[in-house]
């Protein structure tokens, strides 16, 4: 397996790509600012230069590459594989609804003995992220690790896109399927956050809209906790996720943010499912619990791969965590490549969700507010 890297600067600087032609990339990752998928001419110039190479990737809230945490960039990975089969499929979700036949769909797709892994990105609003999952799930099987994001738009959430062999969209979820014996898959997901205040018990929730919170509605309770920070919902969300727990309390590793709130209703919707009657709890920022969170996320996923190190390192960390840190978002993504060791190429975005299975026990779900980690490794 071998890799190679190029950042775009510009728009129209697609000169650059050709310092990846001797690779001879089968696949090629590309994360980059929204006026690279909205402005014509990326896929043109992808295609024309490489035209056996699937074409992958989506429009970001930052770019994460080996050198670093970037805006306004588009990281262009090429990846050539040496002992894995590759599958690249698409399907369009055209409403919130059809969120859990669009995972349906490409996993029926995908489905196969040999199947080892999947990479997915899909819109970044207008979808639930939590049933696009179950349905690609309930198609592969859950013992497939399924890793990827929803793609972001500099934190806007008005329109996202994403990249795949036919061209750039605002509706296509595209998945890759890596098969064979060969490939060594890793992955880690942690957040960092601080838990505060009451759990509420979820007394009314359909799908990722919540209603109610104790019987009261779930935005006047959430406003309530965010006092002066209430007056900018709902981008002051993304400073104050929820902790999601089981009905003992007991947390379940998974996180959820606020994508909207309906003054009308007083409802909120979140950016992935929470069942009703389960428990919510109130989370805010500890930058230096946050950069730790990266580090065990990379640690996760290096276990996985014994005795081995990564050639190439998928790092989606969510536009929340982005905010909150600032000028300091530089040291998560450093904090895991010093885990990760030199040999790992390092490539990612900035998200509006992450997907990859929950490190103890092993079922891909839907998370907020993290940094996802996908390891790749053929061995020899």
């Amino acid at each position: 397996m071998r890799v190679q890297q190029v950042i775009l600067k510009a728009g129209q600087d697609w000169a650059a790509l050709d310092a990846l032609k001797a690779l001879e990339p089968d696949l090629l990752l590309v994360f980059g600012a929204v006026p690279f998928f909205r402005q014509a001419g990326l896929h043109e110039a992808l295609r024309q230069r490489f035209d056996q190479a699937l074409l992958l990737g989506c429009s970001t809230a930052g770019e994460i590459s080996s050198d670093g945490v970037s805006d306004g960039q588009c990281v262009v990975t090429g990846v050539r594989f040496e002992h894995t089969a590759l599958r690249l499929v698409a399907t369009r979700a055209e409403t919130m609804a059809d969120s859990f036949g669009a995972g349906e769909r490409l996993g029926r797709d995908l489905a196969s003995d040999d199947l080892r892994g999947v990479l997915i990105y899909g819109p970044g609003v207008a979808l639930n992220g939590s049933a696009l999952v179950d349905g690609l799930c309930c198609s592969v099987g859950r013992e497939v690790p399924i890793t990827g994001g929803l793609a972001a738009d500099g934190g806007a959430f008005t329109q996202t896109w994403v990249l795949g062999n036919e061209g750039v969209s605002d509706r296509s979820v595209v998945a890759l399927g890596l098969y064979g014996e060969a490939l060594r898959l890793g992955h880690g997901s942690f957040g960092g956050w601080v838990p505060f205040g009451p759990s509420r018990r979820v007394t009314r929730a359909e799908g990722n809209v919540l209603h109610e919170l104790d019987g009261e509605p779930a935005l006047t309770i959430y406003k309530r906790y965010l006092g002066d920070h209430a007056k900018d919902l709902p981008a002051s969300g993304l400073l104050f996720p929820f902790s999601m727990q089981d009905e003992a309390l007991e947390g379940t590793g998974l996180i959820r943010t606020i994508l909207s709130v309906d003054e009308a209703s007083g409802s909120l919707t979140l950016a992935g499912e929470v069942a009703q009657g389960s428990y919510l709890k109130l989370m805010q920022a500890s930058t230096d619990r946050l950069i730790d969170g990266a580090e065990n996320a990379a640690e996760a996923a290096r276990a996985m791969l014994p005795g081995e190190q990564a050639s190439l390192a998928i790092l989606v960390s969510c536009v929340g965590r982005k905010l909150v840190m600032g000028s300091q978002v530089d040291e998560e993504v450093d904090a895991a490549a010093g885990v990760l060791g030199a040999q790992a190429l390092i490539t990612g975005f900035y998200s509006n969700g992450e997907i990859s299975p929950l490190v103890a026990s092993g079922v891909c779900q839907l998370h907020n507010q993290t940094m996802t980690i996908t390891t790749l490794h053929e061995a020899a």
